[in-house]
């Protein structure tokens, strides 16, 4: 067997154990408090609930999926678009940083009735939003690090040799960008979904995965809740691997090998 093969079983079966020991422990934990369904949920008391829920949990999973991916998706474009303005104007970084900071540190939670207030009825609209909100903020700030920390010997030496500043962008500042951009992106995978479910949980028109968990939460479901807990887990997994295997893909590159 190859090094390749190993490597690869390896980066599956470790996770995979992992996962396992800690199913594990969940279970022995409540049957050794003897906690009963109503106050705890043993992974023994998830599959009956997909079993009965089959077919919401595929309805609103979807929902609260492609809500995410949207958000997120506006996401990078936009804190692509903030950092790159912040990376290479001193002044529009000075000018934007506090403002953002002071927004970032503003909690969430208590956006969602101001939005829900403002477009109401406009749940797709909102849900959207709030994914967006939460999870540009460390896209912008990794590119804006990235550019801005761009050594200008590279710059002086590409504009001595006739280079514009598209061409330095594309050639030196982009590529030097992305180990930071996927770094925050993988940040912002799990922030998206924070973003989707406070929406989908506070409200009243509240579909997906969230509206379920709040459901179920409503009719003292615990292992119905429980369920949506690893049905959200499972999807930010899928999503953060997605984003890993596009890091290797356009920024493998920068990637260490290890010790």
């Amino acid at each position: 067997m190859n090094l390749t093969v190993q490597k690869y079983m390896r980066a599956i079966a470790v996770p995979v154990i992992a996962v396992i020991v800690l199913l594990a422990f969940w279970e022995w934990l409540v049957w050794y408090n003897a906690w009963p369904t109503f106050k705890m949920a043993a992974p023994s008391d998830l599959p009956p609930a997909y079993q009965r829920h089959w077919n919401l949990f595929l309805t609103m999973g979807w929902q609260t999926l492609w809500r995410t991916v949207l958000g997120l998706m506006l996401a990078v474009l936009f804190g692509t678009l903030l950092g790159m303005i912040m990376g290479f104007s001193r002044i529009m970084r000075d000018a934007l940083y506090p403002i953002l900071v002071g927004f970032n540190a503003i909690p969430k939670a208590t956006v969602v009735p101001i939005v829900a207030l403002m477009f109401v009825g406009q749940h797709d609209f909102n849900t959207v939003l709030l994914a967006f909100m939460i999870s540009f903020f460390p896209i912008a700030v990794s590119v804006s690090i990235g550019l801005s920390t761009l050594e200008p010997e590279y710059r002086d030496i590409l504009r001595s040799l006739g280079a514009s500043q598209a061409t330095i962008f594309w050639k030196i500042a982009l590529p030097k960008t992305l180990p930071e951009f996927f770094g925050a992106l993988k940040v912002a995978v799990t922030l998206a979904f924070i973003g989707t479910n406070l929406m989908e949980i506070v409200s009243p028109h509240g579909r997906g995965l969230g509206a379920l968990f709040d459901s179920g939460r409503t009719n003292s479901d615990f292992p119905l809740m429980f369920a949506v807990l690893i049905a959200l887990a499972f999807l930010g997994i899928v999503l953060y691997y997605i984003v890993v295997a596009l890091e290797k893909i356009f920024a493998g590159w920068a990637e260490r090998a290890p010790s």
